[in-house]
């Protein structure tokens, strides 16, 4: 009989109090080995608590974390888990590649791997520079190459392309995506939704400290029901008159003068706009993941609370 794999990050009946506040409250999650994982939540949602207690930098208060069967402390030790932090983590005097270099010293791995990293990842273009004279971007492709020195089986990823250009945030997702393909398990915390629906496998919705959607982002949608419309009148005046009107049948929003409505009945929808409106360029989709986010959290895109 073939041996069982142990998923990648397991936890069971996770909670984390930290005295009165719930940070965390009774978290199942399973991730299998090789998947893409967004995570995603308002701030204080429990997702950044969650990331830390798969790191073993914090300690449930109940429940158990395991990382392919064993402690979070142990596969990090052991140098089988990685982490790209949003901030911190590098020293201005010290070159792109040194970083790199140091980073396999200390895990007795060899110059020979730092060099394969620092050609994989992008770095020998600005290698020999010093971190103090890099671009954000340029950061975290610093801390992606120090991340894979260790040959991870897991890397945890925290707004991994903050800074980063368009085309440079494609290059890392389709350099991410060539190390799920080898088998590594990704996943990632991020404020960018485009990115969580272009290149998640699934995404894990976190709210209050529990899973409260989790799935494809195609199954995400999905429990929204209804449709997007949009259309542009005369004059912001007349798009906030517009979507006065229009208040009963769905959620209106005004940006200067584009109208967008989420709705249940887009005929509805079109037809008053038609009818009482000069509305024009009216475009009628269906719910997409920042409408899905909005609706299952009641948070805007960037992590904030929406105000009633």
């Amino acid at each position: 009989m073939a041996a069982v794999t142990p998923p990648a990050i397991q936890l069971e009946h996770v909670t984390k109090t930290f005295g009165s506040v719930h940070a965390v409250r009774g978290v199942d999650l399973t991730i299998n080995v090789g998947e893409v994982v967004a995570v995603l939540g308002p701030n204080g949602a429990g997702k950044t608590t969650t990331l830390d207690m798969v790191l073993g930098l914090s300690q449930p208060t109940a429940g158990t974390v395991t990382i392919a069967g064993a402690s979070p402390r142990a596969a990090v030790d052991a140098g089988h888990v990685a982490a790209i932090t949003q901030t911190g983590g590098l020293l201005n005097d010290i070159t792109a590649a040194d970083h790199v270099r140091l980073i396999a010293a200390l895990f007795g791995v060899g110059r020979a791997r730092a060099d394969a990293v620092i050609q994989v990842t992008g770095l020998g273009d600005f290698g020999k520079r010093r971190v103090q004279s890099l671009s954000g971007g340029e950061k975290q492709r610093v801390k992606f190459a120090m991340a894979l020195v260790s040959d991870p089986s897991l890397l945890i990823l925290d707004e991994p392309t903050t800074g980063m250009d368009v085309g440079a945030r494609r290059d890392f997702w389709r350099d991410i995506h060539a190390q799920a393909a080898e088998g590594r398990t990704v996943v990632f915390a991020t404020h960018y939704l485009e990115e969580a629906d272009e290149f998640a496998d699934r995404v894990v919705l976190i709210d209050h400290g529990q899973v409260i959607a989790d799935g494809t982002t195609a199954e995400i949608r999905s429990l929204v029901a209804g449709r997007v419309v949009t259309a542009d009148l005369d004059s912001a005046e007349a798009a906030q008159a517009a979507a006065t009107a229009l208040g009963a049948l769905g959620r209106a929003t005004v940006q200067g003068p584009q109208i967008s409505v989420q709705c249940r009945d887009s005929d509805a929808v079109v037809k008053q706009l038609f009818a009482t409106t000069a509305a024009h360029d009216v475009l009628v989709t269906a719910q997409g993941l920042e409408e899905a986010f909005l609706a299952l959290t009641g948070a805007a895109a960037d992590g904030s609370e929406v105000k009633p």
